[in-house]
């Protein structure tokens, strides 16, 4: 059972404007679908809380804010999120909730709930609570007692622990904007003091998910980051390298908390799709980067351990081109994949990938696709390319990173200058190793190309099936060009009839797919 007790804050509030500070602290910690219940006697200052907390996220000190006691239910919009202000005293029962059309109002909304016991059994286990009371004999003086409920136990203690980073930093006082995040539960935001900015990274430490094969996660066995820690040591190592990857500025490792370098906005597309100069130099970026002999363990900057990147193993490559028989096959088929075919799927897959195991390893970010790039004109050569996304890196082949940026998961890159990028990074290759073996390289690119297009395509539905977010299944058509240009590629001939069998509809029409 929680320990209400122990995880509980209190904090004793001389004046109302204490008080309200309280609010407005907390009021960065909200998120859409938040529950905060307030607690406490008739005149303690539960709406006078409620009221600045609202004010806080409206970024307005003068909104009307009343008390829903009458009207019951208040709608804010404010620009992070929408709040619902909502007030119990008038109802009898739990079951008059719905005549107020409490669901509507509250869905996506945090709500902020005075009198919240007489909702009984309605109140979900996660919450946070917040109990006022007027301290005897005090003019305005209150105690407030803030007790967090089920997820609200880490999450308030994270919220400490960045208010702390944050005011260690000297970032305590900056305007904190939300920046679209990835398909990761990562949340990103800009942090702008003055003409200054940087990004806060909040990536806590990711938790084990159910077992999946041999007792593992399917984190552990696809050798996903569970921390920070990974960000922090890649960083550092690329830029030891001299490219361009995020400064850590400030950090709290054990909370999952980074306040890095702002590389800007401006990325390697335009609306047409990828620029050829800009994609011609981040391929000049991975040839340098896999000429170099490359430790596999690196210092992170305030910890006392090392971090090894894990080898990007065949178990790891497996486990991800399974995502298309869970997900993307009773997608697109509207069936599940029989026992039969799943066997020979595994089978073909272990046969294509467990050559590229004996072959050159290197640092594979993962990632390295436009999303991840930065176009930095300010700087010279090499380091005008920004990389921010890198902390699943790994030890790998060197044909993973190149497929990724050259076959892109969120826009389409034509396949002539697929072709054109591909001669230019095996020319440089080439300056650097002339003994570079061609034909192997490319018959790599194309295996662990195909392996990452059919792993990308599982998760794209999954994305949309499980997560709720169906803007990634746009992509697919461009990622199914991708497949079928890997496996027209001879060492593929096996998977390719495979999936010729399996996966009809994906070969209906080749016009221009090269043989």
């Amino acid at each position: 059972m929680q320990d209400l007790a122990s995880s509980a804050r209190v904090v004793d509030a001389p004046d109302l404007a204490a008080t309200e500070a309280v609010a407005a602290e907390l009021s960065s910690a909200l998120a859409p679908g938040d529950l905060v219940t307030l607690n406490g006697d008739l005149g303690a200052g539960k709406t006078a809380f409620a009221r600045a907390l609202i004010r806080t996220l409206a970024k307005d000190p003068e909104l009307e804010v009343p008390s829903p006691t009458f009207t019951l239910i208040q709608t804010y919009d404010t620009p992070r999120l929408g709040v619902v202000h909502a007030d119990l005293y008038r109802i009898d029962s739990p079951e008059e909730l719905a005549g107020l059309g409490w669901d509507e109002a509250a869905e996506g909304a945090a709500v902020l709930l005075e009198w919240p016991e007489r909702a009984g059994e309605w109140l979900p286990a996660d919450r946070l609570d917040v109990s006022i009371r007027l301290v005897p004999g005090q003019d305005d003086a209150r105690r407030i007692v803030v007790t967090p409920m089920g997820t609200w136990v880490d999450r308030l203690a994270r919220h400490e622990a960045l208010a702390k980073l944050l005011a260690a930093s000297g970032w305590d006082k900056a305007e904190r904007v939300p920046i679209q995040g990835d398909a990761s539960t990562r949340a990103y935001e800009r942090l702008v003091r003055g003409d200054e900015t940087a990004i806060l990274m909040i990536a806590p430490r990711r938790p084990d998910g159910p077992p999946v094969r041999d007792g593992k996660p399917y984190s552990a066995i696809a050798k996903l980051a569970e921390s920070v820690h990974a960000f922090v040591a890649v960083a550092d190592g690329l830029r030891g390298l001299g490219y361009s990857a995020p400064k850590i500025l400030a950090s709290d490792l054990d909370a999952g908390l980074l306040i890095v370098e702002d590389l800007g906005g401006e990325g390697v597309l335009d609306r047409d799709g990828p620029l050829s100069e800009r994609y011609e130099l981040a391929t000049s970026l991975l040839a340098d980067l896999h000429a170099r002999t490359l430790p596999d363990t690196l210092p992170v900057a305030g910890a006392d351990e090392a971090y090894t990147l894990p080898q990007y193993d065949l178990d790891a490559m497996m486990i991800e081109v399974e995502l298309l028989l869970d997900w993307y096959i009773p997608h697109i088929a509207r069936r599940p994949i029989s026992a039969s075919a799943r066997a020979q799927f595994g089978a073909l897959w272990r046969q294509a990938l467990a050559p590229l195991a004996e072959q050159r390893q290197t640092w594979t970010l993962r990632d390295y696709h436009s999303p991840n790039l930065l176009w930095l004109p300010e700087r010279q050569g090499l380091k005008r390319i920004g990389i921010i996304d890198f902390q699943d890196a790994v030890t790998g082949h060197p044909a993973y990173d190149l497929a990724s940026l050259l076959q892109d998961a969120r826009r389409a890159v034509p396949e002539p200058m697929e072709l054109i990028l591909f001669q230019h990074y095996v020319q440089l290759r080439r300056k650097t190793e002339p003994a570079f073996d061609v034909g192997a390289f490319a018959a790599a690119y194309a295996v662990i190309g195909a392996q990452r297009v059919t792993k990308v395509l599982g998760i794209f539905v999954r994305l949309d099936r499980r997560d709720g977010k169906p803007g990634y299944l746009k992509h697919l058509p461009h990622m199914e060009a991708y497949l079928r240009r890997n496996l027209a590629h001879p060492a593929l001939s096996d998977l390719r009839l495979w999936y010729r069998q399996n996966l009809p509809m994906l070969f209906s029409d080749e016009t221009g797919i090269p043989r």
